[in-house]
Parts: structure tokens; C-alpha cells; sequence
């Protein structure tokens, strides 16, 4: 059963989405912040993630936490997926996780990965007829990495996941 495979990392709180057009978010995110990346996919573009599940508005608020794998081995995204949807979730995309690196990136344990999960159907297909899921690395040493992942390819154990709920 996944839920005993996964338990909360970290609960970042609440984020309040800041002002401006969804449509142009992570040109504006990289323009803002993409100095601060080691490594920036390029591919991570208003163009291939343009149609999140849950479309962020200004002033909009959601709560935000990172689970962790706590069994050893490898997970499936479904098997992620399944466990989020035990937690109402809403899925962001690669547009939430930014919000969370502008606000929260102090507080998001070291040395993890974090994976921003969506509805297949609304996540980038690349020419490989394979979807891309956005992840965030922050290193021990505080270096930062945006890449993009297959949604296919197993899980690692050192992997986190964001859950997006909204504020009641």
C-alpha cells in the first residue's frame, strides 16, 4: 500500500502567489531567479508547461509540504501520485515549484531532490513520446538545480514530493 511507503519531510506552510500573468511564470521566474541555478533546464518553459491542473492566480494561497520515500528502493510516480491523492492535493506544476523556491527555499532540507507532480495529461510529452516532470535540487552546500525528469523512470528513495493543498 503507498501510503506506508511515504511520510512528510517538511511543512513549508502557507505561499501566497505573487502578482503577474500565469501564462508568462516561469519566464518570469527564470529571468528573476535563474542566476541562482547551477544547472536551468532549458526546456523548462512557459511553452511545454503551459497547462497546469491548477492554474496560479495572484493572491491566491496554498498550503505547501514535501513527503519523503521512507522504504527503501524505488517508487513509481503513479505509486507518489496514488499517495498525494490521499492528501486533496491540487497539482501546480512546474509553475508552483517556483513559487515555493522564491518563498520557501530557506526552509526545504538540503541534499533532496523535489518533484512538482501533475496529471500526466498536463504535464510536457518531448519527441520521445516521454513526460517530464519538474524537480528541484538543493544541495548540502545550498547549490540549486531545475531540471526535468521522466515520469516513467523509478523514483530514488532521496527523492521528495510536493503536495499543493488549498487554504480553507
Amino acid at each position: 500500500m503507498s501510503q506506508n511507503k511515504f511520510a512528510l519531510l517538511v511543512d513549508l506552510g502557507i505561499i501566497t502567489i505573487p502578482e503577474g500573468d500565469p501564462a508568462t511564470q516561469l519566464a518570469r521566474f527564470k529571468e528573476e531567479h535563474g542566476d541562482k541555478f547551477y544547472y536551468y533546464n532549458k526546456n523548462i518553459t512557459d511553452e511545454h508547461f503551459s497547462n497546469p491542473s491548477r492554474i496560479l492566480q495572484s493572491g491566491d494561497k496554498l498550503w505547501v509540504r514535501a513527503f519523503e520515500q521512507v522504504v527503501d528502493g524505488t517508487t513509481t510516480s503513479e505509486e507518489r501520485m496514488a499517495f498525494l491523492a490521499t492528501q486533496k492535493p491540487v497539482y501546480t506544476g512546474a509553475q508552483g515549484a517556483t513559487v515555493v523556491f522564491e518563498q520557501k527555499h530557506d526552509h526545504l532540507p538540503k541534499g533532496t531532490w523535489y518533484t512538482s507532480f501533475d496529471e500526466k495529461e498536463h504535464l510536457w510529452e518531448n519527441v520521445n513520446n516521454s513526460y517530464k516532470v519538474p524537480r528541484l535540487y538543493i544541495s548540502s552546500f545550498g547549490d540549486c538545480e531545475f531540471c526535468v525528469s521522466d515520469f516513467e523512470c523509478p523514483c530514488a528513495a532521496n527523492g521528495a514530493f510536493f503536495c499543493f493543498s488549498e487554504v480553507k
